[in-house]
């Protein structure tokens, strides 16, 4: 029994690290059409805010300001010399910012070398749960996870705002008929986007360590789990997140990791065949 709630437990970390990691990215191609291949450096951008904050000597709670600042600048500056000129061009933003990733990566290595680096825990010990004991830090990330996205689900559905959003998205030309200005929503949109990919790697850090090639597990398992949801909502990402992580955690546990991860490349190979639209259309 307590091994069967162990692996419960390592299936909901798998869950709530992935929909923290794809979260930026289905934002980003939900309201703007983006398909963002640069998601995952901007994820490894996050994650060395733990870096330049111990340079620097600040407190390690300032990691948060800097990853905020660092990623939203350097998110704004491509948005206003690239990504504007590709809204609603899929292939062509993905080869713009497949580009752009190659630069981001090349630019942190020349700064920061290739060196992998540890990022401490910033909760240590261990709760423990039905006779089982588990990471407390794994436990804080999971529940901000969930509440995370339940607030932003409500906040989406319910708000002004989120029906200004829904009309963008639905209808641009209407939305700036009746005085929306799409071009300031696009942009905001992008921004905000890098930034929740920043801060998932800002959380994840502890658990992933630090290294310039970093995001590109990140981007791979982020679409993955979009592609199994449904691509740009937050319903498939709740629930691509779920499968993909729910078979990723059953499958280590019963025969090793990397059953696990070709489990997962398996399954996200059989939905682009057959179901590309994913389990979650848009409605």
């Amino acid at each position: 029994m307590d091994q069967l709630f162990l692996i419960l437990l390592n299936a909901s970390w798998q869950m709530a690290a992935l929909a923290l990691l794809a979260l930026g990215l289905a934002i980003v191609f939900g309201l703007l059409r983006i398909l963002n291949m640069a998601h995952g450096e901007f994820v490894m951008l996050g994650a060395y805010s733990h870096v330049i904050t111990a340079q620097f000597g600040l407190p390690p709670l300032m990691a948060l300001p800097v990853c905020i600042v660092v990623v939203g600048l350097v998110a704004l500056l491509i948005e206003r010399a690239v990504v504007r000129h590709f809204y609603n061009r899929m292939f062509d933003s993905l080869l713009a910012t497949w580009a752009l990733s190659i630069l981001m990566r090349e630019f942190v290595e020349m700064i920061w070398g290739r060196a992998y680096r540890n990022v401490p825990l910033p909760v240590e010990g261990m709760i423990k749960l039905g006779g089982v004991g588990y990471p407390t830090y794994r436990l804080m990330v999971i529940a901000f996870v969930v509440i995370g996205l339940a607030m932003l689900w409500l906040w989406y559905r319910n708000s002004l705002t989120g029906v200004r959003i829904r009309a963008v998205v639905s209808n641009p030309a209407l939305a700036r008929a009746v005085g929306i200005n799409t071009t300031r929503f696009a942009a905001a949109a992008y921004v905000i986007g890098c930034v929740l990919a920043g801060l998932s790697g800002l959380l994840l850090a502890p658990m992933l360590g630090v290294e310039p090639s970093m995001g590109l597990d990140a981007l791979i398992r982020s679409f993955f789990a979009l592609v199994v949801g449904g691509l740009g909502t937050l319903e498939g990402l709740g629930i691509g997140a779920a499968v993909i992580g729910g078979v990723q955690a059953g499958l280590s546990a019963a025969l090793n990791q990397t059953a696990g991860y070709l489990g997962v490349l398996v399954l996200a190979v059989i939905f682009l065949w057959r179901r590309p639209d994913g389990l979650y259309r848009r409605r």
